[in-house]
């Protein structure tokens, strides 16, 4: 699974291909984590914990983070990268998805690092 870019309402894939796939809706994973339709699957709390965030700070990447990368073609279903940040400053990556039953499943939960990530926002490039 490559990640991709979101352009609008096309996504730029990781090997430069423009699909019509639409990335996550935002808003609705906005409207759904404040309405406390989410859930943390068992290696999101486990990563969760072990970073020490709270469900709160998690909450808030999912109600106010941005995008950063959108998975279309996730077998676990049209999934997305978010970046927010913590009480402390700490930057929060939270892959999530919107389950058929319109709740927000949050996947993972980390805080992005050297050497994967050169900064919040930029992947380490793979030698």
């Amino acid at each position: 699974m490559s990640p991709s870019i979101a352009l609008g309402s096309q996504t730029l894939s990781g090997e430069g291909k423009i699909s019509k796939i639409k990335p996550v809706d935002l808003e609705l994973v906005s409207q759904l984590t404040a309405q406390g339709r989410y859930e943390f699957s068992e290696h999101a709390e486990r990563e969760r914990l072990h970073d020490h965030f709270t469900v709160d700070e998690v909450k808030n990447v999912a109600i106010n983070g941005e995008l950063i990368e959108d998975y279309p073609e996730d077998p676990r279903g049209h999934s997305c990268l978010m970046l927010g940040w913590s009480k402390d400053g700490r930057p929060i990556h939270v892959v999530l998805t919107i389950l058929p039953t319109n709740v927000v499943r949050f996947i993972t939960v980390y805080e992005p690092t050297k050497p994967k990530w050169i900064d919040p926002w930029t992947r380490a490039r793979k030698e």
